[in-house]
């Protein structure tokens, strides 16, 4: 028996999904290898049961659960969740916390809304996918990682000063909500005084 079945799903991330526009089951397989929680909002339960993923828990309205009853059999042991339309992705992620779970993958969540997570990304650790596209946070002002060379995105509030440093030099500016920048081969070092955003391609 392989070891991930002695896995504790609140140790993995769970991945909830929120729209599967422009999202791929070749996106979302990498973040199902180790069978974390994996929660879905009602629009998207057909096209999540056609990858053949196991869903934990549904999302739903009252009148989407009495409408789709069925389901609670043919994907035993699944369970609703009933929640608003309006404070679906609030509710879900009330829910991780309460069931203590400690980071979550929000899959198909609109990046254009990134900055409204700033307050779950202190209580979760937070990656969002959205298209082809991988955003986490960095909460604690300074960050340096290894990029090949490419393009990222750094998402913040608007005007946020933030300075990098790589092999090309050093630039402190301000940041436009959304600025893409290309990063040379190596070590990028990040610091800003609030939480900010790095976005990069998800590659396969």
């Amino acid at each position: 028996m392989s070891s991930h079945h002695f896995v504790k799903e609140q140790q993995e991330p769970a991945v909830f999904i929120l729209n599967t526009e422009g999202i791929s089951f070749e996106t979302v397989s990498p973040l199902l290898e180790w069978v974390p929680t994996v929660l879905v909002w009602q629009e998207c339960v057909e096209t999540v049961l056609s990858w053949g993923i196991k869903v934990d828990v549904i999302l739903a309205t009252q009148e989407f659960q009495k409408a789709n009853y069925n389901l609670l059999e043919e994907q035993y042991p699944v369970r609703f969740l009933t929640v608003s339309d309006e404070g679906f992705l609030e509710e879900g992620l009330q829910y991780l916390l309460a069931s203590q779970h400690n980071g979550v993958h929000l899959v198909g969540f609109d990046h254009a809304e990134i900055t409204a997570l700033t307050e779950k990304a202190n209580l979760l650790d937070l990656t969002v996918l959205d298209g082809e596209w991988k955003y986490y946070p960095v909460k604690e002002g300074k960050f340096k990682k290894w990029f090949t060379s490419y393009e990222i995105r750094i998402l913040a509030k608007e005007n946020q000063p933030l300075e990098l440093s790589n092999s090309n030099g050093q630039l402190l500016f301000p940041i436009q909500y959304l600025t893409q920048i290309e990063v040379p081969e190596g070590i990028s070092e990040f610091s800003s005084p609030d939480i900010f955003w790095i976005g990069e391609k998800v590659i396969f």
